[in-house]
């Protein structure tokens, strides 16, 4: 695991962060080329959301998220954006490219472990796919497990580190 994503991790909701290693560390064991993954987006501050909801609306360039603050599973951190590295220089979001020749698509392997471990791929959106975006489907709650969404954590209390409480 890269120095950057170990950073990014580190940011991410605590409940998650060792879960998150160990799909890191699982995706580099199960890609045997030239491709490691790195995370290139974890927790997101409102401010930020709001920056990235504005290009396409406000600022020039094409739409990014219908996320407005708040709204995303990255502000409350408990989902990652993902690239690969390649030959530890390269930045690739390349789906399709099997750089270990194992007959699977390197992006799929990764698909699968984070589906193993219950989080949500982007890539299975029916609109406005985002296939970077891995977010955690459920969080446990004293009732049991609750569904991942903006508008469930928005209700939850926050920590003296702004972590939502769950």
């Amino acid at each position: 695991m890269d120095k950057i994503t170990l950073q990014r991790i580190e940011k991410l909701h605590p409940s998650v962060r060792e879960e998150v290693k160990q799909i890191i560390k699982e995706c580099d064991e199960a890609l045997t080329g030239k491709a490691k993954i790195r995370i290139t987006q974890g927790l997101r501050s409102f401010e930020e959301q709001e920056k990235l909801y504005a290009i396409g609306r406000i600022t020039n360039g094409k739409k990014v998220t219908n996320a407005k603050a708040g709204q995303s599973i990255h502000n409350y951190g408990l989902a990652v954006d993902i690239c690969l590295i390649i030959d530890r220089k390269t930045a690739s979001w390349d789906t399709v490219k099997d750089w270990d020749n194992d007959r699977v698509a390197d992006w799929y392997e990764c698909v699968k472990i984070f589906a193993k471990h219950g989080w949500d791929w982007g890539g299975n959106w029916k609109t406005f796919k985002d296939l970077p975006h891995f977010e955690k489907k459920n969080f446990p709650t004293k009732k049991g497990l609750v569904k991942t969404t903006w508008r469930s954590l928005a209700k939850l209390k926050r920590d003296e580190e702004n972590y939502v409480i769950f």
